[in-house]
């Protein structure tokens, strides 16, 4: 025992208070990401670019060290379909502007726990796609789009930043299916802290996979 801990000094935790910050859009989606993992630090942007850059604005830099996007989004690529969890390595904003973000450790994270995801491009749009603008988008080398990862993104500043979503429409199936927030994002919440432990601590052992149902 160190003479600092004998003498009661005070011992900070390996990671900061809050070492992951999640942004959800939507309400419901920050329900189901709580109940899937409640030591989570989850934050409410609403929907749309506008709320986004409003949560960037907000947002302090030193009250997190990883961030993370999460909720539902819309399939471009075929091989998605309603229930596919989409990381993302590369996010497009409509004007262009192109920021990365950690699919790799994301998707090593979910695997981990027993969990299969979809990598690729994700495009930010306003307002939903459907029918031949999926095409339009999918020959472009875009996969998936939502309405906020790209804007939020911009909070990163070189912080661990990832976005996972759970798909609820795609290319012949463009119908909103309530049910896959818990079987998606509420299964899906607890890879994200792991993912952020290992982008921050890179020793520390991934997580096994144990435990992948939903509490």
């Amino acid at each position: 025992m160190s003479a600092a801990v004998r003498a009661g000094a005070r011992v900070e935790p390996a990671l900061p208070l809050w070492s992951l910050w999640v942004w959800t859009p939507l309400a419901v989606e920050a329900w189901a990401v709580r109940a899937g993992d409640r030591s989570l630090y989850v934050e409410r942007t609403g929907m749309g670019a506008e709320r986004a850059r409003a949560a960037v604005r907000r947002h302090e830099p030193g009250r997190a060290s990883a961030l993370a996007v999460a909720g539902l989004c819309g399939a471009v690529d075929l091989a998605l379909t309603p229930g596919s969890v989409f990381v993302a390595d590369r996010l497009e904003t409509p004007e262009g502007a192109v920021l990365p973000a950690d699919g790799a450790g994301l998707a090593r994270a979910l695997r981990a726990r027993g969990m299969a995801a979809h990598r690729g491009t994700l495009l930010g749009v306003e307002r939903v796609v459907t029918g031949e603008d999926r095409q339009r988008l999918r020959a472009r080398g875009i996969d998936a789009v939502d309405m906020e990862s790209p804007w939020l993104a911009a909070a990163a500043a070189g912080r661990p930043f990832a976005v996972l979503r759970v798909v609820v429409d795609a290319p012949g199936a463009e119908l909103y299916r309530a049910g896959l927030l818990r079987h998606g994002l509420r299964r899906t919440a607890p890879a994200l802290a792991d993912w952020a432990r290992c982008a921050l601590l890179p020793d520390e052992p991934v997580a096994t996979a144990e435990a992948t149902e939903p509490r």
